[in-house]
């Protein structure tokens, strides 16, 4: 049998966000060593070719587990409303790490490249806007980066 390579993906930009974040509210340490906070989402923008508008703050957060070594799991949802009027649910499953000094700062609110750490991540969109419905079938990843006082997230459709 005759095995036909398959093409590699192609990416491109849907979108980037630039998120503001709020206080975390930290859940504590759980029994296995890892501590529970979640990251609220006050505001921000996103801007693309084809989207652009607003995050919606109240229904959009970081729900983040962080591990003993300072590396961390996100579920980052988002709810997105755009110019045109569209409502957009963007939902994350992120993963963050990098050396320990890295993380420290990150973790102290310290402005850090984002080409020192990874911070990548798996995203899902659904809106109900039929003109968007390319959304709901699309396969997207994440190359994000932390600030002090916000995140961004480059989200790309992979083809």
């Amino acid at each position: 049998m005759t095995i036909t390579p398959l093409p590699p993906p192609k990416l491109r930009l849907v979108f980037h966000i630039d998120a503001v974040i709020g206080t975390p509210v930290d859940l504590g340490q759980s029994a296995d060593g890892r501590r529970r906070r979640i990251v609220p989402h006050v505001g921000g923008t996103f801007t693309g070719s084809e989207l652009t508008g607003n995050v919606v703050p109240g229904i959009s957060g970081d729900w983040q587990t962080i591990n003993p070594d300072g590396s961390s799991v996100g579920d980052i949802r988002m709810g997105l409303h755009a110019t045109s009027g569209a409502n957009l649910y963007l939902q994350m499953r992120a993963v963050r790490h990098g050396p320990p000094e890295v993380l420290a700062r990150l973790a102290a609110g310290a402005e850090v490249d984002a080409s020192e750490y990874v911070f990548r991540a798996t995203a899902q969109i659904e809106t109900a806007q039929p003109d968007l419905n390319w959304l709901n079938l699309g396969v997207f990843t994440v190359v994000a980066g932390r600030r002090p006082n916000g995140a961004s997230y480059a989200v790309y459709l992979v083809e």
